[in-house]
């Protein structure tokens, strides 16, 4: 593939991608959608809070992990659009963090959305009275998940996973 016309596939990547309302991303701009990420959160607290035996510091931590691994695979792992029927692979290598806001950098939904690992990484390591191994396990799964939302990340791909097959 030459130069040239890679630069227009690209382009006409671009255009495609601008002709029509991108469904797969637009919901995360939707009234309620930043509060249904908090009751998605408060679900998987109370869903380990409530089996028997286990520990207020063991159900935080399995709460700051599911949510940190949930939120990557969802917004950093999967490429493309479900429902091929409407993009017409105009989103075939790109994740839904980088269709959020038309790949836009600092908006206030992208900024929500990197708060919110954050804040449950500080509650966890409140209610975990910080303990050394429980702080450790949730600081690494709240980095990966904030390096990937980094601007400098955008569309990069590491280990070949995600990877556009042409």
């Amino acid at each position: 593939m030459t130069l040239a016309s890679m630069y227009k596939t690209d382009y006409i990547q671009i255009l495609d991608q601008h002709s029509q309302a991108n469904l797969n991303s637009s919901w995360v701009n939707d009234k309620g959608a930043w509060m249904t990420n908090a009751l998605i959160i408060l679900f998987i607290k109370l869903f380990f809070g409530i089996i028997p035996g286990m520990s207020q510091e063991l159900s935080w931590t399995l709460t700051t992990l599911t949510y940190n691994v949930g939120s990557y695979i969802m917004f950093h792992a999967v490429t493309g659009v479900p429902f091929e029927l409407f993009s017409q692979g105009a989103y075939d290598g790109i994740t839904l963090w980088e269709q959020i806001d038309g790949g836009v950098q600092f908006t206030a939904t992208r900024k929500y959305l990197t708060t919110v690992p954050i804040v449950l990484f500080l509650l966890n390591t409140h209610y975990t009275h910080y303990a050394p191994v429980a702080f450790s396990v949730t600081l690494v799964a709240t980095i990966i998940n904030l390096i990937a939302k980094l601007p400098s990340m955008h569309q990069v791909r590491l280990f070949d996973i995600n990877q556009k097959i042409d």
